[in-house]
């Protein structure tokens, strides 16, 4: 079989971007544009890809490092054409097909390009082009067709004449070619235009003028074929993601209540009969089981939620969420948290770096940090586990069945005993043990006559 393979078009800073960072590095639906280019290219087929960088192509390659891309570095920006030739030593299969797709278009469907492939390799063609019709096509080089409606050349914005530029079908930037008859044309191109640059887009007139198959093929939607030059696509762009990934999640069994409102990026995994309220927020490779409801405003980060679990108004981040747990309002699990299964934990709560077992309460206004709480253990009201003396972090250790009064202070490390008792408002200091009352708090005494009829005056 005949190798397919994509150069992929990254060097570019993007000055419209106002950004220190690629523009192909920004995220959309919390993947750098690139990567999610890369992911729709393997998709369509072509398991070899090659990034073409330049600006700051270490960053690049730092992001795409676990992508098992090729790399070829462009040290100056001298054009499309430019770009590809520094990417023409790999294409070692004459017989070959060489996809070149720009790393800004991460709205393009896999579809899409396999079937402009299928295109170019049906029609035994040199080359095929993805155009689209827009209303307005300022910018974008213009697809020339002749009377016949077969494609003749693309003419850029700034080359343009009044007639040309009128018209309203453009280069989208993506094509097809077969190996061979690229290679051949990159070497016949020039940098004679009004920009100064080798233009990809002259290997077509040269290719047609010596009688090649140059097939244009436009895009059903031409929204898609969009690239990301600045902030406002970039957040276009990435409402147009999430919305793909909601509706594959609705289609999967989802119930997502306000779509528009509800933000799950590409790498979120959600189960069958879970209900995502508005201002979710799943990120990273966070895992949902079935049954679930989450949400209103809760922020997921790299979590794992079992079934039939409920999150409202949560802030997690690298933690495992249990079957059955009851979280919120206003919660927040730090990294390294693990709860068990029918949990509760209520407002105001914090975890952090703790294995909390199956039954345990934690109703509200708590602390909870690096503790490994037992099975149906009961936190009273404002209890803080003190576990940093301010130089190490100390472990508390709550067994079975324990019980711990409201504003108890367990001062790390401690160790209280199954079915032991803490008296509200104690500082435990030493181990309880179990089944024991543990009192740590100062007598009370009442002065009387501690005021004066002249202490406080009208």
């Amino acid at each position: 079989m005949a190798d397919l393979t994509a150069l992929i078009l990254a060097a570019g800073q993007g000055t419209r971007m106002k950004s220190a960072l690629p523009k192909v590095l920004h995220r959309v639906c919390g993947v750098p544009m690139v990567e999610q280019v890369i992911r729709v290219v393997r998709q369509a087929g072509f398991a070899k890809c090659v990034v073409i960088t330049g600006f700051k192509e270490e960053l690049v390659r730092k992001d795409l490092s676990g992508q098992h891309v090729d790399f070829v570095h462009q040290a100056e920006q001298l054009g499309t054409g430019h770009a590809v030739m520094q990417g023409a030593p790999l294409l070692t299969d004459r017989e070959g097909y060489v996809l070149v797709i720009c790393g800004d278009t991460p709205l393009l469907r896999s579809e899409t390009i396999a079937s402009l492939a299928e295109t170019c390799r049906k029609e035994n063609a040199s080359a095929a082009v993805l155009t689209a019709i827009l209303t307005d096509p300022f910018g974008y080089g213009r697809v020339l067709r002749d009377e016949k409606g077969q494609m003749t050349s693309i003419v850029e914005q700034k080359d343009g004449t009044p007639e040309q530029l009128a018209v309203h079908e453009i280069n989208t930037g993506t094509y097809v070619f077969k190996a061979g008859p690229l290679l051949d044309a990159l070497k016949k191109i020039d940098n004679k235009n009004a920009q100064g640059e080798y233009y990809l887009t002259d290997v077509f007139e040269i290719m047609i003028r010596e009688g090649q198959k140059v097939i244009p093929v436009a895009a059903e939607d031409a929204d898609e074929t969009m690239g990301v030059n600045s902030r406002v696509q970039l957040a276009a762009a990435d409402r147009v993601l999430r919305l793909r990934k909601a509706e594959e999640l609705m289609a999967r069994g989802v119930s997502i209540i306000n779509p528009e409102n509800t933000y799950v990026e590409q790498d979120v995994e959600v189960g069958q009969d879970t209900i995502l309220y508005p201002g979710t927020i799943l990120q990273g490779k966070t895992v949902i089981g079935k049954d679930c409801i989450i949400g209103p405003d809760t922020q997921l980060t790299d979590v794992t939620v079992g079934e039939g679990t409920h999150l409202n108004r949560v802030y997690a981040h690298e933690c495992t969420i249990g079957n059955f747990d009851e979280i919120g309002p206003f919660v927040h699990l730090r990294p390294n948290t693990v709860l068990h299964d029918h949990i509760k934990i209520g407002n105001f709560v914090e975890v952090k770096n703790s294995t909390v077992d199956d039954g345990t309460k934690l109703p509200h206004l708590i602390y909870c940090g690096d503790s490994d709480l037992g099975r149906n253990v009961n936190f009273g009201c404002g209890t803080v586990t003190v576990n940093f003396d301010g130089k190490t972090k100390h472990r508390c250790r709550v067994d079975d069945h324990a019980f711990i009064g409201c504003n108890t202070n367990l001062v790390a490390p401690v160790h209280i005993g199954e079915r032991a008792f803490t008296a509200a408002g104690s500082t435990i200091t030493k181990d309880v043990p179990a089944k024991a009352l543990s009192v740590a708090r100062a007598r009370q005494t009442n002065i009387e006559d501690w005021v004066k009829e002249d202490t406080y005056k009208d």
